[in-house]
């Protein structure tokens, strides 16, 4: 299906509109300006259709199970005196007088999304951080989508017309690079978002002058450092509810030790904890035989592997835990198995280092002394985000994404010079 004109239309059209794409782009760029007034209105007007449950019926039909409550969750995200705060903080100080003249903020233009796939209603926020931007916005919509942006934008466009030349969303296999290339020729900037292989590959599609805006796959991890008699229930929760599918999931406990059996000890503890959080996250026979599914999986998996001979495994009821005897971070197995690794403070940024660029979040669970020092050298050694374990992957309003702000990324400074009443003269130095 394909989002164009403000209208969902069926797959046999997508040649006509590629076809007059570029021309009606250009129509929509040589016009008015999409005032921020004009966004803000119409996604305030969708915030209350949330709230009063106007909406529950489109997520109920298009979105996964669990998205009513992501939805809740980064709901006040979208709340207008936030999204206020937001453009004021992103964005201001980036125009004003000059010594030349002035300097202006303006859009790249057209965005193009390689939308993520891992959480409902992402392809719909990437959208629409390009229209507070004021950049039209072409987004190539991610497998199994289920037609849930594709129902918001219309949804967006009925509450607001003016903003139907800005938007376009394209429900294509990453197969079609040749229709994504020509997407890509008409963009001034691509937003991608995916692992290592989709950035390579986008890459490679990304015609000369188009700025690649990159939010790739992140390893984010818990770091523990005296941990005993502490509450672990808000990490196992976190573990169990996000299932390791999210750049803010827990994908390693990091232990604040050197020892094994210290290790061991933590993982004897935390096992009945992370069961706990297990039978109260699976509440269904199905959910709870789709995690008992996985947990057996993840130990014939690690039984293969000859590799993970020297793993220490503590299976539980629909959950598991790995202990490894390496430092390095990685991914770990899905849906509540989660791995455990020795990594002592004083090898923290060595180790660290080595995932220099894909760092996140880290949950840290300390004792209230140790916290500023700790979150210090987590920060050198480059996470971007430190927050508690049960927090990890929450959205706060106004922070930054993976330590960048995204909406300074989506605009570029036009600067003016002021030539009333100054004489013609030669610049001082050549602008390289």
């Amino acid at each position: 299906m394909i989002f164009a004109g403000g209208k969902i239309l069926p797959d046999p059209e997508l040649n006509p509109v590629l076809g007059y794409l570029e021309e009606e782009i250009a129509q929509t760029l040589s016009g008015p300006p999409l005032e921020t007034e004009t966004v803000l209105n119409a996604l305030d007007a969708l915030a209350r259709e949330l709230d009063s449950g106007a909406l529950d019926g489109l997520i109920a039909q298009y979105a996964p199970p669990g998205a009513r409550e992501e939805l809740d969750r980064v709901r006040p995200q979208i709340n207008r005196k936030m999204l206020e705060r937001r453009l004021e903080l992103e964005l201001g100080g980036l125009a004003g007088p000059r010594p030349f003249g002035s300097s202006q903020v303006r859009p790249l233009g057209v965005l193009l999304h390689i939308a993520p796939g891992n959480m409902a209603g992402l392809p719909a926020f990437t959208a629409v951080e390009g229209l507070l931007t004021g950049n039209i916005n072409l987004v190539k919509l991610p497998h199994g989508d289920k037609g849930l942006t594709l129902a918001v934008f219309q949804k967006l466009t009925e509450l607001e017309p003016r903003l139907a030349p800005w938007l376009y969303a394209f429900d294509l296999s990453s197969k079609y690079t040749g229709i994504i290339k020509a997407l890509a020729a008409l963009a001034d900037g691509i937003v991608t978002w995916g692992g290592d292989g989709a950035i390579s590959a986008m890459r490679k599609l990304a015609p000369p002058g188009c700025k690649l805006i990159e939010w790739g796959h992140r390893l984010s991890f818990a770091y523990l450092s005296g941990w005993e008699g502490m509450d672990l229930f808000p990490l196992a929760e976190h573990i169990v509810r996000t299932g390791g599918l999210l750049c803010s999931s827990c994908q390693v406990i990091c232990l604040d030790t050197g020892h094994l059996s210290v290790a061991e000890r933590f993982c004897k503890q935390f096992l009945p904890v992370l069961e706990k959080a297990a039978a109260s996250h699976y509440k269904t026979p199905g959910q709870a035989a789709q995690a008992a599914l996985y947990a057996r999986e993840t130990a014939l998996e690690q039984i293969v592997d000859r590799a993970s001979f020297d793993d220490l495994n503590f299976p539980g009821q629909c959950c598991s835990l790995t202990l490894r005897r390496d430092m390095d971070l990685e991914l770990s197995h899905l849906h509540g198995s989660v791995l455990v690794k020795r990594l002592p403070r004083q090898e923290l940024i060595p180790v660290l280092r080595r995932q220099r660029g894909r760092l996140q979040t880290a949950g840290l669970i300390c004792p209230d002394s140790e916290r500023e020092t700790l979150a210090a050298l987590l920060a050198r050694a480059g996470v971007n985000r430190i927050t508690a374990p049960g927090h990890m992957s929450h959205s706060f309003p106004c922070e930054a994404h993976d330590g960048e702000y995204p909406l300074r990324r989506y605009v570029r400074v036009v600067d003016m010079e002021n030539l009333q009443g100054r004489p013609e003269t030669a610049p001082e130095q050549e602008n390289f």
